[in-house]
């Protein structure tokens, strides 16, 4: 059993900034990759930003150069740090990771969102 906890979600003003947090508790064998996505009303999540185990990272086109991607992974935590929001940045956020559980299986696990909105 692997849980995804997540936080910093909020309202703030165009311009301004926040940080979001995410960490995977339980059989953890190994973390291949954790990530971002966000969902507006709809039925599709985009892609925000993504790091894997090497270091590599991906953003989307919308948020290069004002999202940042990072990794604590002795607390088996990823952040996203949002600097100069938008208003079309409003939208639920999910973190995703994938990792090998203690059984040696391979499984995507889904934080269960937080709200942020950006208004002013």
């Amino acid at each position: 059993q692997v849980q995804l906890v997540e936080s910093g979600g909020g309202l703030v003003q165009p311009g301004g900034s926040l940080r979001l947090s995410c960490t995977a508790s339980g059989s953890i064998f190994s973390i291949l990759a954790m990530g971002w996505y966000r969902q507006t009303p709809g039925p599709q999540r985009e892609l925000v930003a993504a790091l894997n185990s090497g270091g590599g990272t991906n953003y989307a086109d919308s948020v290069k150069g004002r999202f940042t991607i990072s990794r604590d992974n002795a607390k088996n935590t990823v952040y996203l740090q949002m600097n100069s929001l938008k208003p079309e940045d409003t939208a639920v956020y999910f973190c995703k990771t994938t990792l090998v559980d203690l059984r040696g299986s391979f499984n995507d696990y889904w934080g269960q969102g937080t709200q942020v909105a950006v208004s002013s």
